[in-house]
């Protein structure tokens, strides 16, 4: 099995079956189809709303037919959120979702979801992240659980609370330990929080010595996992790459030249990359890959790992062993 079939990216055989097996015919002339520019696609969803033969579902209110009353908030939903009228598509929503029978799990989801992401746009966080707990008890495999965990995320960092989006990331990356992209963002999130703390630690409060005392040990953890992460980050980069063509392996080689960047930034010393190289790639071998390959798997009897005590704290121990703690950061003058 290859990294490519490890890492979910893999293709059916026949794409690449030998051209004499397979049967030719004459390829019709291709005509690029043209898309409707916003406001004609506005324009033709209102003709589709004041159409007779398209209005069942605009009109608000109950039929008497449960599926067709839910189908008709679901639809009047979408239709409002498509608008950005929030509060609207909320409304249609929660009056969709005491409809939807028990059975009916797909849709149950995706009203809660558009529950979630109304509230999220209408400033009512706690009430986003309470339909997202809903979302959480019900999710079957590993893929509804990642959806979950992305919306989480993306209600984190609307309100900007970069902590708990931080949290979120630091979730996924356990689910999936071998997604590029999962450990990149979670690499970025952490170099905002370090930037964060870096201002603040330049207008400190009163209690200046203690506060500042903090701060630092803070800056430097937040330092280390920023690495650590940038890192992991790019050795898988790195391992898809040998399988990459055009587009696909144009983008992973700006996100090597951002984490490039990044390292520069944060100026580690060459012994503590190579220390955290090593930890980093200590489950990067294609038996642990297959192995821990959850893409759709079913929650039950799964065992994820907390993120520290998978990652962070063995590597935390072994720089302390090595005596390669410090990472040199920009720390603000006069700490």
């Amino acid at each position: 099995m290859s990294f490519m079939e490890i890492l979910g990216s893999t293709f059916d055989d026949s794409v690449f079956e030998e051209s004499r097996n397979r049967v030719s015919a004459a390829l019709p002339k291709y005509e690029p189809k043209l898309c409707h520019p916003l406001a004609s696609i506005h324009t033709l969803e209102l003709r589709i709303c004041e159409n007779s033969n398209g209005a069942w579902f605009t009109e608000a209110g109950y039929v008497g037919d449960p599926l067709e009353d839910q189908r008709g908030f679901k639809f009047r939903g979408d239709l409002a959120y498509r608008r950005k009228q929030y509060q609207r598509a909320l409304d249609e929503y929660v009056s969709c979702l005491s409809l939807v029978p028990a059975g009916n799990v797909s849709v149950r989801r995706d009203v809660l979801e558009g529950i979630a992401r109304c509230c999220c746009h209408l400033g009512k966080k706690d009430e986003a992240l309470k339909a997202c707990q809903k979302l959480r008890t019900e999710v079957s495999n590993t893929s509804h659980l990642t959806c979950v965990l992305q919306l989480e995320q993306s209600i984190h960092e609307h309100h900007r609370d970069l902590s708990s989006s931080v949290s979120s990331l630091q979730k996924r990356c356990c689910l999936h330990p071998y997604h590029p992209w999962h450990w990149l963002k979670l690499g970025m999130s952490l170099q905002i929080l370090l930037e964060n703390l870096n201002c603040s630690l330049e207008a400190p409060p009163s209690d200046e010595e203690e506060y500042r005392e903090k701060g630092l040990e803070t800056h430097i953890v937040l330092a280390q996992q920023t690495v650590m992460c940038l890192i992991r980050s790019r050795m898988l980069i790195e391992i898809l790459q040998v399988q990459q063509f055009s587009f696909v392996l144009e983008k992973s080689q700006r996100a090597l030249q951002d984490i490039e960047e990044a390292l520069h930034d944060l100026q580690p010393t060459d012994r503590m990359l190579h220390i955290v190289s090593e930890v980093m790639a200590e489950d990067l071998n294609p038996e642990k890959m297959r192995e821990e390959n959850q893409d759709g798997e079913s929650l039950l009897g799964l065992s994820i790992k907390d993120f520290d005590e998978r990652w962070w704290n063995k590597l935390y121990t072994r720089l302390r062993e090595e005596k390669a703690l410090l990472v040199y950061p920009r720390i603000p003058e006069g700490s």
